[in-house]
């Protein structure tokens, strides 16, 4: 047997206390003891490395001198444990932050355990501290980077990304401000984020244009940045408590400066290089995170702005709208459309590039005559809206005033000169409201009314304005049904030869009955079919109907001499309509003579030569060509002499204070002579009374025209009227009297006759 297994092992030598407290003296780690009232009793070489301080300098002190939120024994002194009980976290391993002698922030693992020593059992606790800071950093830098793009790949906002990018780091460092700074295509500063940076200090940076020389400084040396945005106003972050600057430019992979991330501390003491490595290690996610934006921007440019003018765009101003509509208390504002009068011409005769040109040019000018809070917007085409918020009725028209003088002076445009005239249409919330839609609307039928009664002029949006809006979306929609299932009809009225009392003819007026929205005037759906486009079908119908109507008759043996049918403006610029005139006539077999057509003086004055071509087509036809309400606009007697016309009529409104109104008198005068002497029927329409009749026959108007002899009838109705005697008015009578003497003294002196 091995004696060896047979001896007895020999005792381990004890570890003395001197030993073992030589020890942990000695160890790299730094070692702290505290006694049951937090006071420091040991603090060894690895301690006194890691704070800079020697043990004399500490000893008998409160561990918080040390650690500040560390504190043993008293209710909620460890802060980061968020305990009130320290034995609770005896045995565990924590991270804390702490300042160092030389004023560096150090991050340390915590561990700390307690022992009781001695008879009366008195409890100490030994703290021991691994410095991580730089692998901490690194750590937190990578999540940092992480959380970025996790973010950047959601609809995180870019602003939200940057304050996030910001606040992490000045955690990382206690008493630090983290700012992240744009530049622009124009070398300008913007502060894209500065949570904690004090307000004069972002102001002082936002007025900073960069020169060239700055950017090529910043290019072959990114940390030149501290330059830029601390060396040029160190006395101004001095005051508002900053102390030092850690900064990087960041560069674009294309090789753009495009920005910087800096750091500011508040300790007035020297700290390590560190700050200087977190700015480092934070530039390349900020360079992806200023890439974002810069795309995001880009995008939002391209949604929500006129890339001409650089005002927002039609959507953009409908969602402001929405915005101002919904504030809550009493909001006013006001909306202006704007229209520039003859922009085509502008186009035609300098070409669109000049055109652009000069739409820019008064964007430009807009702008300059806005105050800064007014929102701008180029609506399309030569259109513009401006939003004047917190603004009433009385501001708003006075503004529009002095836009309109404002756009007076002219603009040099491809070396001419061209004074720019608008028309600008107004609306007000909530008068004119409830939404942006009704508003625009409101503003843009306004404007339109401004360049219908005078060119460079304002007009503000009446109620009465809504109800056309509500006419053209209802009215136009029903009325657009009704044609295509022929519910439209014509009524009839009689024209009687004003000496002999025979019928001349007959004018078509259309007439509709909706099922749902009953009797509409014809005032109400013919203003909404000229703004529906929907006129002209209706002018076709007519035609139709009216041909369709006189073969009817002519079955019944109700002989109507003619039929006058109403076309609008729109037509004679078609040169199919002699053609489609003609095949109707053909098709229905009726002779030429029967049809009269009636054109406005819309019309009269156009002098378009295909206009003046399908007039003269018309005639050759043999078909009629009437001048309706001659005198109610802008005739030209000089285009009349000019024109293919069979006859004229008088508007009512002449006829209605005839008997006792010498200017109606003379202008009705007037018009009976000129159309005599050139050969044309005039007929007068709205006759109601005797004495208006016997005024009109005296002066010789050949037809009459009114309720005197006739309203408007249904087809069946006119039939009956037909057949039945007609109203006889003395001077009827009287002609007919002198007719018959007339024939039988012709037949006392001719027998054979």
């Amino acid at each position: 047997m091995n004696k060896l297994l047979l001896t007895p092992p020999s005792p381990k030598p004890a570890l003395s206390g001197d030993t073992a407290l030589s020890l942990l003296h000695d160890a790299t780690e730094a070692i702290v003891v505290i006694d049951d009232r937090n006071n420091v009793i040991f603090f060894n070489k690895g301690a006194e490395k890691l704070w800079g301080y020697s043990p004399d300098e500490v000893r008998d002190r409160n561990v918080r001198t040390l650690v500040p939120d560390f504190a043993c024994g008293e209710p909620g002194g460890y802060a980061s444990n968020g305990t009130t009980d320290i034995d609770a976290i005896v045995g565990t391993t924590r991270e804390i932050i702490f300042e160092n002698r030389h004023g560096d922030y150090i991050t340390g693992e915590l561990t700390l355990s307690s022992s009781k020593v001695g008879p009366k059992g008195r409890k100490y606790y030994l703290v021991s501290i691994k410095a991580v800071t730089e692998e901490n950093h690194r750590k937190k830098l990578l999540d940092l980077q992480n959380t970025v793009f996790q973010s950047l790949s959601t609809d995180m906002q870019i602003q939200d990304v940057a304050d996030l990018v910001c606040r992490e780091v000045e955690n990382f460092i206690p008493n630090t401000v983290a700012i992240l700074v744009l530049i622009d295509e124009d070398h300008r500063l913007h502060v894209l984020s500065g949570p904690g940076l004090p307000r004069r200090y972002a102001a002082a940076l936002e007025n900073v244009t960069l020169s060239d020389a700055d950017i090529m400084a910043l290019s072959n040396d990114l940390d030149e940045a501290a330059t830029v945005v601390w060396e040029s106003y160190r006395s101004l972050g001095v005051s508002l408590g900053l102390h030092s600057c850690w900064a990087s430019a960041i560069k674009a992979c294309n090789g753009k400066i495009s920005g910087i991330f800096a750091l500011f501390s508040r300790n007035t003491s020297t700290i390590s290089d560190w700050p200087q490595k977190i700015v480092a290690g934070c530039v390349p996610f900020c360079s992806v995170l200023i890439e974002q934006y810069e795309a995001r921007h880009h995008i939002s440019q391209l949604a929500n702005y006129d890339p001409l003018t650089g005002f927002l765009n039609r959507t953009a101003i409908h969602k402001i709208l929405r915005n101002l509509v919904g504030k809550p208390g009493d909001n006013h504002f006001a909306v202006l459309m704007l229209n520039l009068d003859r922009f085509r011409d502008i186009n035609d005769a300098l070409g669109h590039t000049n055109g652009d040109d000069f739409l820019r040019a008064v964007a430009a000018r807009i702008k300059s005559l806005c105050r800064s809070h007014y929102i701008l917007s180029r609506a399309g085409g030569d259109e513009f809206v401006i939003i004047l918020p917190d603004t009433q009725a009385a501001p708003a028209t006075a503004f529009a005033e002095r836009l309109i003088q404002g756009m007076e002076d002219p603009i040099e445009i491809g070396g001419n000169f061209i004074a720019a005239s608008i028309s600008v249409g107004i609306s007000m919330f909530p008068e004119n409201g409830p939404d942006s839609e009704s508003l625009i609307g409101h503003a843009e039928a306004a404007m339109r009314l401004a360049k219908k009664d005078a060119r460079g002029t304002f007009r503000v949006a009446t109620p009465e304005d809504h109800t056309a809006a509500q006419d053209r979306l209802v009215l136009g929609s029903a009325l657009r049904e009704s044609l295509a299932k022929g519910l439209l009809n014509l009524h009839y009225q009689p024209q009687i030869e004003a000496k002999t009392g025979a019928l001349y003819g007959v004018e078509a007026l259309s007439r509709w009955h909706h099922p749902h929205l009953g009797n509409i005037f014809p005032s109400r759906f013919i203003a909404v079919a000229e703004d529906t486009g929907q006129i002209e079908a209706i002018g076709v119908w007519c035609l139709e109907e009216a041909c369709r109507q006189i073969v009817a008759w002519d079955r019944d043996g109700v002989m109507i001499p003619a039929v006058s049918v109403n076309l609008s403006a729109g037509h004679f610029r078609k040169r199919q309509l002699p053609e489609m005139i003609l095949n109707l006539l053909t098709r229905f077999g009726i002779a030429p003579e029967r049809l009269t057509v009636e054109i406005t003086e819309s019309v009269m004055m156009d002098e378009n030569k295909d206009t003046m071509d399908v007039l003269h087509a018309i005639r050759a036809l043999n078909v009629g060509l009437s001048m309706d309400d001659f005198g109610t606009g802008y005739s030209s007697l000089s285009r009349l002499t000019r024109l293919p016309l069979t006859e004229i009529k008088i508007d009512r409104s002449f006829i209605m204070n005839l008997e006792h109104d010498a200017n109606a008198q003379a202008v009705t005068t007037a018009v009976i002579g000129i159309g005599n002497r050139l050969g044309m029927t005039v007929v007068t329409e709205g006759v109601e009374t005797e004495a208006q009749y016997a005024l009109l026959e005296s002066l010789h108007c050949d037809v009459m025209q009114g309720y005197l002899f006739a309203r408007p009838m249904a087809p069946n109705d006119l039939e009956t009227w037909f057949r039945q005697p007609r109203k006889i008015m003395p001077a009827m009578r009287r002609a007919g009297e002198e007719k018959a003497a007339s024939g039988q003294a012709e037949k006392r002196n001719n027998p054979m006759a």
